[in-house]
């Protein structure tokens, strides 16, 4: 709900509020409250614009929230618009297709003896490996 407080913690927090300040100055610290609320963004909006004007006139449409990880990621994977996600996908699957290796091994698969082929070490028993035939080419 609020800062990632459940509705229950804002009552507890509430009910705290006025049994700690009381009813007659609960306004004037809301008023205080909000009024530092207000100084600190002022200083932030202050303290962006001054790193905007340092930078220099290239970076006036600098965002600081593309500093955030995923928002970086986001840009520089799918673009500046948030879109592309469908090539991303298809560049994976082109990704794992090019990196199986049985469709590789596909055209040797003939001259791997027969025998080789349906028995696998599994099978073999301990300590014997399955027979490979050196001059099998």
């Amino acid at each position: 709900m609020f800062l990632g407080m459940s509705t229950p913690d804002v009552l507890v927090i509430g009910i705290l509020v006025v049994l700690l300040f009381g009813p007659d100055k609960l306004p004037e610290f809301l008023q205080n409250a909000t009024a530092l609320v207000r100084k600190v963004r002022n200083f932030s909006d202050q303290a962006k614009e001054e790193v905007r004007a340092g930078l220099g006139p290239e970076f006036q449409d600098f965002e600081f929230t593309d500093l955030h990880p995923r928002t970086f990621v986001r840009k520089q994977l799918l673009g500046d618009d948030g879109l592309g996600l469908g090539e991303l996908r298809d560049g994976i699957g082109e990704l794992r297709a090019a990196l199986d290796p049985e469709p590789a091994a596909a055209p040797h698969a003939s001259r791997v003896p027969v025998d080789l082929r349906k028995r696998s070490a599994a099978d073999a028993p301990t300590g014997e490996r399955p027979p490979f035939d050196a001059d099998a080419t």
